[in-house]
């Protein structure tokens, strides 16, 4: 591998974790880590939470310091972007004219931001939360004397988009198309404890609603979200979290394999065996599920980015990662273990009313994974369960009002 240059499409979570651990795992061949963007490699999750609150700064975010990328002789590119693929030359052609030469290929490039498709959606005021320059402008509009915020969309980042505007104190409503906040992540009463917790801190949270406009002033500045029925609702800041779209236009100009998200096979590699696809744009199989999914985590990120990395070391092995999300909204640390969707069944572990359980979620008798606010033991060890495949407790064992999971794990741990 020593002859061999790998070139990352992407310097977020998963490339720049990508480019240290090829770094890391021997590889002496040349590394070039490609980002359109002007900031250092960073952080996402603190985007919606300290960052924006102002308890943390750029710095704060940086997944590694500058130094380092020189350090590890990995050639950074920032603000700069991959426009062209030549799989027959093997080479990746950037906007500045430079072209890259490749032995490997990886697209980290993830996900942008579904646009609001309503009258209005282009009003200032109207914002995205994505990039360390959407936090940027974000927290100025916080700090700005907007008084009024509305969250268009009550998935991880909305929740926790409005957790952060009310505790610094604004006037904030979620409007959430479908019946249930968080319905594509969470379960039924995971849903419903979120949903309590926040209008129990004074967010307002309407589901089954859609927006239908925005309004503006003479100025051109967001004033009203109208709503479906006519409801308005003042504001003066929007942020519009409904969901991304995988990048994939690079991957299918080149001719690759895409279907919501580039598709990979076992090992991450697209329909060109020399390039691979990890992170948020990459749709992939996962033990036990008959579709491929696309995951949008850290976990995922960094998982992928080391299964690669260790493709290319000469070690290769599929990628059988247990997933696993997290998000922070409060006091509640919210952690699941596992892929959730499609369960028929779940079971409530501890009382919901003072902030501390799990909800085990079932197909058939099947554990599919765990939702945890608050105990963090109940979170790795259904990880734990999960990754090795032997038993799991059954629905009816985990509703016994003396069922320990600790317990369980050390009755049932391999020898």
């Amino acid at each position: 591998m020593a002859g061999q240059s790998v070139v990352v499409v992407g310097a977020g979570q998963a490339g720049s974790d990508l480019a240290a651990a090829l770094r890391s795992g021997g590889f002496t061949g040349r590394v070039h880590l490609v980002g359109d963007e002007d900031a250092v490699p960073y952080r996402r999750p603190p985007l919606s939470k300290d960052y924006l609150a102002g308890s943390a700064g750029d710095a704060d975010v940086e997944l590694r310091p500058a130094s380092f990328y020189a350090d590890q002789d990995i050639d950074l590119v920032l603000g700069d972007r991959v426009v062209e693929i030549d799989r027959d030359r093997r080479a990746a052609v950037l906007a500045s004219g430079r072209s890259l030469p490749y032995g490997r290929l990886v697209l980290a490039v993830g996900a942008r931001p579904r646009r609001l498709p309503v009258p209005g959606a282009d009003l200032d005021g109207v914002l995205t939360l994505r990039t360390l320059a959407d936090a940027r402008r974000l927290r100025r509009g916080l700090r700005g004397g907007a008084r009024h915020v509305v969250v268009v969309g009550g998935g991880f980042v909305g929740l926790e988009l409005a957790a952060t505007a009310r505790a610094l104190g604004h006037e904030v409503t979620v409007v959430e198309a479908l019946r249930r906040v968080m319905s594509r992540a969470v379960s039924d009463p995971m849903a419903q404890y979120l949903t309590e917790e926040h209008r129990r801190r004074g967010v307002r949270v309407l589901t089954g609603r859609e927006v239908t406009a925005l309004r503006g002033d003479r100025r051109g500045r967001v004033r009203v979200v109208e709503l479906d029925g006519g409801e308005r609702i003042p504001a003066e800041l929007v942020v519009v979290g409904i969901g991304v779209l995988p990048r994939t236009e690079l991957a299918a100009d080149a001719g690759l394999a895409v279907g919501d998200g580039i598709l990979v096979d076992g090992r991450l590699r697209t329909s060109d065996p020399v390039v691979h696809a990890i992170g948020d744009c990459a749709r992939f199989s996962v033990p036990g599920r008959t579709r491929r999914l696309r995951l949008e985590s850290v976990q995922n990120a960094s998982d992928q980015a080391r299964c690669v990395a260790s493709v290319i070391c000469g070690r290769p092995d599929s990628y059988a990662a247990v997933p696993w999300f997290w998000s922070e909204q409060y006091e509640a640390r919210l952690q699941i273990a596992g892929v959730t969707d499609g369960h028929d069944r779940t079971v409530v572990a501890g009382d919901p009313s003072d902030g501390r359980f799990s909800v085990f979620c079932f197909r058939g008798e099947r554990l599919l994974g765990a939702e945890s606010v608050n105990r963090p033991a109940d979170h790795m060890i259904t990880r734990r369960l999960l990754a090795e495949g032997g038993a799991v407790p059954s629905p009816e064992e985990v509703a016994r009002p003396d069922f320990d999971l600790r317990e369980y794990r050390r009755r049932h741990q391999p020898a």
